[in-house]
C-alpha cells in the first residue's frame, strides 16, 4: 500500500511504517529528534522530515502530539546544552583531582 506524497508521487509502506515508528517513539518517550534518530539509525533530517511533513498526511492527532513535544524540547534544548557542558567539565575536574592534579601544597 502507498499513499500520495508531496508532489503528487507515491510514497511506500516501509516509509509510512518509519514515520509511524519514529512518531510513537517520539511520543512515548517524550524524546528529541536526536534520540530518535540515533535509536532509528537515520538521520536527523530524515526524522525531521518524517515528523513535519510526511506525518500530518497520515494521522494529524499523533502529528500535533508530536509537534507538541518537539516545540517543548526546542524550547528546553538551551538548558539542555549547558547541563551537558556542566557535565563535560565536571568529569574534566575529578579526573584531575583523582590523578593528584590541583592539589594544595602548605
Amino acid at each position: 500500500m502507498t499513499f500520495r506524497g508531496e508532489g503528487g508521487g507515491e510514497v511506500k509502506d516501509y516509509i509510512q511504517k518509519r514515520v509511524l515508528d519514529l512518531s510513537s517513539y517520539i511520543a512515548e518517550r517524550k524524546a528529541t529528534v536526536r534520540q530518535a534518530a540515533k535509536f532509528f539509525g537515520v538521520s536527523k533530517s530524515t526524522v525531521h522530515k518524517d515528523v513535519t511533513e510526511r506525518l500530518p498526511r497520515i494521522n494529524r492527532g499523533l502529528a500535533r502530539e508530536v509537534k507538541r513535544i518537539l516545540d517543548n524540547n526546542k524550547a528546553e534544548r538551551h538548558l539542555r546544552g549547558g547541563e551537558a557542558t556542566r557535565k563535560k567539565y565536571q568529569t574534566k575536574i575529578e579526573r584531575i583531582v583523582k590523578k593528584g592534579g590541583y592539589s594544595k601544597k602548605a
